[in-house]
């Protein structure tokens, strides 16, 4: 039997040799003496170790490099809002965006949120702000804002077209807009809370988003759940909106173009 360690032009040759108790092992051929065994065993060694190296992790990199990690990179949102989002007497870990990206990333999915949220801004606000609060490369852009123009008594009209102006500014940068909606103060009177309360969900139909329909929805008028302004949600009421949301903020995601 021939064994081929070496090269094809001079092959190594041994021989197989029944031993005592019917087992079989290699032996060189002995008219190559000495000198012989001492190749074949470096050979052997050689082979031996090539396998080894072939098979090791770091060569196995070598090999197959691992993909472009641009390709696996995190989707970036941004929250454009005002204190109902920034976090407001809270510290930065219980804000709704931090909450909000901790949540996504149980679910597995990969993202980073900028808390893009100023105490006291108005859609005018967020407007004026927008082109350096979203930066280049965001994926998408949680729309939340309204309440402080409630709350001011703004004309819904020009709340409308604040918000309309935000939603066509990123939609000509091409990132898609998730909107949370707000309701009127009721003591606002009737006519105002109608007027108000309809931006959002026309505004939605009209530029083809995804709606959640009141970022307030199971905390609004809940003391346990509010700070004692009666305004802004506790930490344990920024886990609550963020636990009602998800479904959309998923729904939102699952909307996004392939990143390249």
């Amino acid at each position: 039997m021939i064994l081929t360690y070496g090269s094809i032009a001079n092959p190594v040759r041994t021989e197989s040799r029944p031993e005592r108790g019917g087992a079989t092992v290699l032996r060189g051929l002995r008219p190559y003496g000495r000198g012989f065994a001492l190749v074949q065993s470096v050979a052997t060694f050689f082979v031996a170790f090539l396998l080894l190296f072939i098979g090791s992790p770091d060569m196995a990199g070598a090999q197959n490099p691992p993909p472009d990690s641009s390709a696996g990179r995190s989707l970036k949102l941004v929250v454009l809002g005002d204190s109902l989002t920034a976090g407001y007497n809270l510290p930065g870990s219980a804000a709704f965006p931090t909450v909000l990206e901790q949540a996504l990333r149980q679910k597995g999915l990969a993202v980073e949120i900028v808390n893009a949220g100023v105490s006291g801004d108005t859609t005018q606000g967020g407007l004026e702000r927008l082109d350096w609060s979203v930066p280049d490369g965001t994926d998408g852009v949680i729309l939340e804002l309204g309440a402080n123009d409630a709350l001011r008594g703004v004309d819904p009209a020009l709340t409308r077209q604040n918000l309309e102006a935000t939603i066509a500014r990123l939609t000509e940068r091409k990132i898609p807009v998730l909107l949370a909606g707000m309701y009127a103060p009721r003591n606002l009177g009737e006519d105002y809370a109608k007027r108000f309360d309809a931006i959002y969900p026309e505004l939605a139909k009209k530029h083809g988003l995804v709606l959640y329909p009141f970022f307030l929805e199971g905390i609004a008028g809940d003391r346990a759940l509010n700070q004692a302004d009666g305004l802004h949600p506790t930490a344990e009421g920024v886990t609550v909106i963020v636990r009602t949301i998800l479904p959309t903020v998923e729904r939102f995601i699952a909307t996004l173009p392939p990143r390249s």
